[in-house]
């Protein structure tokens, strides 16, 4: 019980940004960025995708590559901020979903991954508990 309350507690806490790139070349840069300045654990960059849209009046048909960063809360205005400045669009795209639940291992390693960011950014630390290394994280979920 009190695991799951310390869950339902850290998940509060978390955002998953969703955003769009023109290009590759570009999603990986904004991607590289966000978890080099510890802004995100995570951003996957799924592509090529196709979005239909409308601008200035017209029906856009582009492709684009989607972005999914995991990030927290009290992160996300800069994360929004740092993504203007990396993005060649007028508009980027960018919009947090909060989740609704989550694995916990993997709540509170995103919570350590960002941890250093949001205590300059005022937040407390989350409780740190160790997780296993990423090469083994992968090989649970099938990636390596």
């Amino acid at each position: 019980m009190a695991a799951s309350a310390s869950r339902e507690k850290i998940v509060k806490l978390v955002r998953i940004v969703l955003m769009t790139a023109g290009n590759q070349e570009q999603a990986n840069r904004i991607a590289r960025v966000l978890v080099d300045e510890g802004l995100a654990a995570c951003v996957n960059v799924v592509g090529p995708i196709r979005s239909v849209y409308r601008w200035h009046d017209a029906v856009e048909d582009e492709t684009e590559y989607l972005l999914l960063a995991k990030t927290r809360a009290a992160l996300y205005a800069r994360l929004e901020r740092r993504v203007k400045e990396l993005h060649s669009y007028e508009v980027p795209e960018v919009l947090a979903i909060s989740p609704s639940s989550g694995s916990a291992r993997y709540l509170q390693w995103l919570m350590e991954s960002t941890a250093f960011e949001a205590r300059r950014a005022g937040q407390p630390r989350a409780i740190r508990k160790r997780r296993p290394s990423p090469s083994s994280g992968k090989r649970a979920r099938g990636l390596a």
